[in-house]
C-alpha cells in the first residue's frame, strides 16, 4: 500500500444520466448539496452501447457549468467508432472537460458487433494519441477480478495494458471486503504501477438491488452479509441502519489503511452518501 499513501486524499461522486425532467430537477438537487463537501469531480456514467450518450453529454455539460467542479463523463467503446469517439471528444474539450472515464463498456442484449475498439486499453491509447495531456484518464480496476476474466493473473495483467496506455488513476468496482482492494494494490505494486486507486464505494440500501447488480458485475457480497441482509426481509429502515454501519466500517478501514481516497455511487441520491461521510467525520455537512 505504500505507493497509495503518498497521493493526497480525494472524494468523487457518480450520477447516471437522467431521462425525464423529473430526474433532472432531483439529480440539480443532489449535484448542489453534494458540491457543499467540496469534491475532486463528478462522474457521469454511460449506458451500454452508448444508449445515454446524449443524456450524458447534456448532464456533464450542465454541472461543469452549474457548479464549476469538474465533471467526467463515462466513455465506453463498446459499439464505438474512432470517428464517433474522436467527435465526442471535440465536443467535451469544447465543453471545457479535462476529465474522462474510459471504459471497455457492456454489450448491450443482442448486438453482436463490439465496435473498433475490443477493449479499454485501446481507447486511452487513442485518446491519448488524439488529444495528448488534455484529459486525465480514469480507468476501472476489479479488486474481485472482473466476472469475465479467464484468471486473476490475466485481470491483472489487463488492467497493467490500460496503465501502460496512458491512463492517469483508476476506480474499482465496488467491494466489501477489504482485503481484496489491499491486496490487488500489492500486487499492482508488484507490476511496478503506481497511480492513484481509489476504492468505489456502494451504499447499501436495498439488498434485492445490490444482489442483481452485484450478480452482474461480478462484485461479491460476502456470505455473512448477504445473510444478515436476508434477515431483514422488508424492514428497510434496520436494513439501511445496518448498512450504513458495515459501510461506513469498510470506509473507515480503507483509509486508515492509506487508500488515496473515496469514489461514491451515488444512485442520484444524497442520503446513504451523506450519512457515510458524516460517520467518518470528514468535513463539515452541507446546509
Amino acid at each position: 500500500m505504500n505507493s497509495q499513501k503518498k497521493y493526497p486524499r480525494t472524494f468523487s461522486f457518480e450520477f447516471f444520466p437522467p431521462k425525464t425532467p423529473e430526474g433532472a430537477l432531483k439529480l440539480r438537487a443532489v449535484r448542489d448539496t453534494l458540491a457543499q463537501l467540496n469534491p475532486l469531480y463528478f462522474s457521469v456514467t454511460f449506458g451500454a452501447g452508448g444508449s445515454t450518450r446524449d443524456h450524458t453529454f447534456d448532464t456533464v455539460a450542465e454541472i461543469q457549468r452549474d457548479t464549476g467542479i469538474d465533471a467526467a463523463p463515462h466513455l465506453s467503446c463498446v459499439a464505438s467508432s474512432r470517428d464517433s469517439i474522436r467527435a465526442l471528444l471535440n465536443a467535451y474539450i469544447a465543453q471545457g472537460i479535462h476529465r474522462i472515464v474510459a471504459l471497455r463498456g457492456d454489450m448491450p442484449s443482442g448486438m453482436r458487433d463490439i465496435g473498433e475498439f475490443r477493449y479499454a486499453n485501446e481507447l486511452v491509447a487513442f485518446i491519448r494519441a488524439e488529444t495528448g495531456d488534455h484529459f486525465h484518464i480514469e480507468v476501472a480496476a476489479y479488486p474481485e477480478f472482473h466476472p469475465q476474466a479467464p484468471s486473476a493473473h490475466a485481470d491483472l495483467l489487463n488492467f497493467k495494458r490500460k496503465v501502460d496506455s496512458g491512463a492517469d488513476s483508476a476506480l474499482t468496482q465496488y467491494f466489501y471486503n477489504t482485503d481484496a482492494y489491499f491486496r490487488f494494490v500489492d500486487a499492482c505494486e508488484q507490476q511496478g504501477l503506481d497511480l492513484p486507486i481509489v476504492p468505489g464505494i456502494m451504499p447499501i440500501t436495498n439488498y434485492t438491488q445490490l444482489a442483481r447488480f452485484s450478480d452482474m458485475c461480478g462484485a461479491e457480497i460476502p456470505r455473512w452479509l448477504r445473510k444478515r441482509l436476508e434477515d431483514f426481509g422488508d424492514d428497510m429502515e434496520s436494513l439501511r441502519a445496518f448498512g450504513l454501519d458495515v459501510t461506513t466500517e469498510l470506509c473507515r478501514k480503507l483509509l486508515d489503511g492509506g487508500a488515496p481516497g473515496l469514489h461514491f455511487y451515488t444512485m442520484n441520491q444524497t442520503g446513504p452518501t451523506l450519512a457515510i461521510w458524516e460517520n467518518l467525520g470528514l468535513g463539515e455537512m452541507p446546509k
